[in-house]
């Protein structure tokens, strides 16, 4: 299984468009010691010609162009000049960061979505523009699956890839555009999930972009991985409250700090397996910075802090 990680930072990217924190100023200034970030986004595909996303961020399309791989091919199917060799996508949440980049998908390209019944709901039943996706017959189909229940990635045909997935409900709490009315009638197990993606080889990858607790079993779960891509948004649960003088902590936005003995850092020192990174990361997060006494920590610490254009093969 090959894995590219096209976009590493939280929501808004690095620099946020309208953020003026340190790390965004100092980028901007060219003065950082960092690099820029798009918005995360996870590939994965067993052979290297049919691509499955992990979400679909806002800044898909620049991360297709920068990413050889996921380049059309002329005939790649003897359907003519547009054939894309992304082949679907699994929805970890409906949030927006996560889901707006299926919209640019909506040049009548064949995709299957894997998406929880509650996630499909959401996008297809109360958001018109969605109805983007299945202009024809067949342009999108939608495949439901049941966090704990292991399923496979399937082509826009139905063949089934070699990629196995099994995702882990990670929080209860849906999107704020989602009316209460309707978030009284889906099941919140499935509002935010994590994925294990297994190869036919056995290789397992970890994706956790949002992660608000860990407990033993998910401590069992990330343990038995071979790379582990684990929630970075925020280095203290106050960052946000300290920077703009009110809203929520890290811990209220549903991402554990990295930092601190409750931190994800200290938690899961305990798990030597796999390969750990931390994606997702906030703009704000000191860690960016790679001359901070935070990156130092974290790289002392056995992790790695996720870069746009990354890759790896399990």
């Amino acid at each position: 299984m090959r894995v590219k990680i096209l976009g590493s930072a939280a929501g808004g990217a690095f620099p946020q468009w309208n953020c003026a924190c340190p790390n965004c100023r100092a980028l901007r200034a060219g003065t950082f010691h960092g690099k820029a970030r798009s918005q995360t986004q996870v590939a994965v595909s067993q052979d290297n010609r049919d691509w499955f996303l992990l979400g679909a961020s806002p800044d898909l399309r620049a991360q297709i162009e920068a990413t050889p791989e996921l380049h059309p091919r002329a005939g790649l199917s003897g359907d003519g000049v547009r054939q894309s060799p992304i082949a679907g996508a699994v929805l970890v949440n409906a949030d927006l960061d996560h889901v707006l980049g299926l919209l640019l998908l909506r040049e009548l390209q064949p995709l299957r979505i894997h998406a929880t019944v509650s996630i499909r709901r959401i996008l297809r039943e109360d958001n018109s523009m969605f109805a983007m996706l299945q202009r024809i017959p067949e342009q999108t189909s939608w495949t439901d699956f049941a966090p704990g229940k292991p399923f496979p990635l399937c082509n826009p045909d139905g063949t089934d890839s070699g990629l196995q997935c099994r995702a882990l409900s990670q929080g209860a709490h849906f999107p704020a555009y989602v009316t209460k009315q309707r978030q009284a009638q889906l099941d919140p197990a499935e509002a935010s999930l994590g994925l294990i993606v297994e190869s036919p080889s056995g290789k397992r990858l970890a994706y956790m972009p949002a992660v608000p607790q860990i407990d033993d079993s998910l401590l069992k779960e990330l343990d038995s991985a071979d790379v582990l891509l684990f929630d970075g948004t925020f280095w203290s649960d106050d960052e946000l409250v300290r920077l703009q003088g009110s809203g929520q902590t890290a811990t209220q936005m549903g991402h554990m700090p990295v930092s601190s003995h409750e931190g994800s850092m200290h938690k899961l020192a305990g798990v030597n397996r796999p390969r750990k990174i931390y994606v997702h990361v906030n703009n704000t997060n000191p860690m960016l910075d790679e001359a901070g006494r935070e990156y130092r920590q974290a790289r002392e610490s056995g992790w790695e802090i996720a870069e746009d254009g990354w890759q790896f093969d399990l």
